[in-house]
């Protein structure tokens, strides 16, 4: 699948043209005529937005109030591109899971999928990226829990697979609670001894929990520092941080996680750069690992050194000890 067909590149880029491979080009064709019309264009597109941004910051009525509710459509597609049931493999070769329900706080009724282990290494609550859904991530799933050895579960944002609901930032997170409230109970341990994972959008999630809540351990995958961020390197004279609803400001929060980090990024990500990704690892506190994927781009895959890493990181992690069960209470008889 190609970045564009996975909705991974946004519709306006202001200083590339996106050439169709499939098609022939002439010896002499010229580059310059061909380009500078979509950089006018942009640019131009980009002076337009940013003037919304200064009527939406002055909070006055203006011409532009039909363009910033176009605006938070354009983020919304951008950011959350769910695969709704059923959309995806739900039923996979050798893959046996429990089907999970939880309820977010809301109401919403969330589904994911639990791979439980008889005696795991961890405990692992796995929230994916912005796109697909659970199904997406089938092999890494199995990865975890027969190489790790973990008990795992993940889980559907709302309006993703068959979870219902709106995503949105707020929901997301309340979502995630939800999931990790849910594997604690099943697996019988406290939240905080959960391992959080999570992939690119995934990954701004497991650092809201972990910050606020902690956890036993952090492993992200091709996570940035805020959503904004990653706007403002596609569009670099649009003020991101000003019209974007959603913002998962990792690097503002991770600093008051204080717990092991396993952290991964690709050398190439073209979604998410891995300078993102280095100046949300230099804001965490230690101890913690970066890894990099040497000439990889956003979704491709692991290499060995990973795996064997994660290996090490999960052995090093603190003990866990069952929750206590609750006391029992017997009505005992009175002898007559």
């Amino acid at each position: 699948m190609t970045q564009i067909q996975a909705g991974l590149i946004p519709l306006f880029s202001p200083f590339e043209t996106i050439v169709d491979p499939r098609l022939p080009r002439s010896a002499d064709q010229r580059e310059p005529p061909f380009r500078r019309v979509p950089i006018v264009r942009n640019l131009l597109l980009h002076f337009i937005l940013c003037l919304a941004g200064c009527f939406s910051l002055s909070g006055c009525a203006s011409p532009f109030s039909g363009l910033r509710s176009s605006l938070s459509q354009f983020e919304q597609s951008h950011v959350f591109l769910p695969d709704v049931y059923p959309e995806g493999n739900w039923q996979p070769a050798g893959f046996e899971f429990e089907d999970a329900w939880f309820t977010a706080p809301d109401g919403a009724r969330l589904n994911g999928w639990f791979l439980d282990h008889e005696k795991p290494a961890a405990v692992i609550l796995l929230a994916h990226g912005n796109a697909g859904n659970v199904t997406t991530n089938a092999d890494l799933l199995r990865m975890l829990h027969d190489r790790h050895h973990a008990s795992v579960l993940i889980f559907d944002y709302r309006g993703y697979g068959k979870s219902e609901g709106k995503p949105d930032e707020r929901g997301i997170l309340d979502d995630a609670r939800a999931a990790r409230s849910w594997l604690a109970r099943r697996a019988n341990i406290e939240e905080h001894d959960i391992v959080l994972m999570g992939e690119s959008l995934g990954g701004g999630v497991m650092v809201d929990l972990a910050a606020e809540e902690g956890a036993r351990g952090l492993i992200l995958l091709s996570t940035f520092t805020s959503l904004p961020d990653v706007a403002s390197r596609r569009f670099p004279l649009l003020p991101a941080r000003a019209l974007m609803h959603n913002h998962l400001d990792s690097v503002a929060k991770i600093g008051k996680y204080h717990g092991p980090l396993l952290q991964a990024h690709g050398e190439k990500d073209h979604t998410v750069s891995i300078a993102l990704g280095k100046r949300l690892f230099d804001a965490a506190n230690e101890p913690k690992q970066f890894i990099v994927n040497s000439g990889a781009d956003h979704n491709d895959p692991l290499p060995e050194t990973y795996w064997k890493a994660l290996d090490a990181f999960l052995a090093s992690l603190p003990l866990v000890h069952p929750r206590p069960e609750s006391p029992r209470w017997h009505r005992t008889r009175t002898a007559q």
